[in-house]
């Protein structure tokens, strides 16, 4: 015995499965628009058939990037929709981001590396883009492992006194009297 999933009742007759459900022909609708269909073509939402007309109005998504509708494989990043070939690097890479770790800067993806170089805090020692916590001083921020005396290259503690020369690199107390 088979019950039908739009009306609850047993189908005595023909049975329509769709969905990992059993309906009578005539319950199998659209859940937006309450109407019977009838053709092969048809979407789900929520457990529920839907017609390609609903479908294409209520759920289906924009491509952020090219603004057409996505039919096949969507991803969904930064509060958007992207075609998948679309949701690519920001930088001059340009690799596909889906799936990976990204940034975002001013409503684009980064990946991790073109992020890090372009827009990164630059280390005042040795230039290179600094990812974790950095020590700020002498106007610029610093690895910590870089903050050290430019004369005699001992490590620069965060306690320590020091100064700046006209470079605004840092001289311990030791080297700076």
């Amino acid at each position: 015995m088979a019950t039908c999933y739009g009306c609850k009742e047993e189908i005595k007759d023909k049975v329509l499965e769709a969905l990992n459900k059993n309906w009578h022909p005539e319950h199998f609708a659209c859940k937006e628009c309450k109407k019977r269909i009838i053709e092969n073509k048809f979407h789900e939402a929520d457990g529920r058939p839907v017609c390609p007309k609903c479908y294409e109005v209520k759920f289906q998504a924009i491509c952020a990037a090219c603004r057409k509708m996505i039919t096949e494989k969507v991803v969904k990043a930064m509060g958007k929709a992207w075609h998948l070939e679309h949701f690519i690097c920001g930088g001059p890479c340009k690799q596909q981001l889906s799936g990976q770790t990204f940034f975002e800067r001013n409503g684009k993806p980064y990946c991790t590396a073109d992020y890090e170089r372009l827009y990164a805090p630059k280390c005042g020692g040795c230039k290179k883009p600094i990812v974790e916590k950095a020590i700020s001083a002498v106007e610029a921020k610093w690895h910590k492992e870089c903050f050290k005396c430019k004369l005699c290259k001992e490590p620069i503690g965060v306690d320590s006194k020091f100064r700046s020369d006209k470079d605004k690199q840092p001289i311990c107390e030791k080297c700076g009297i």
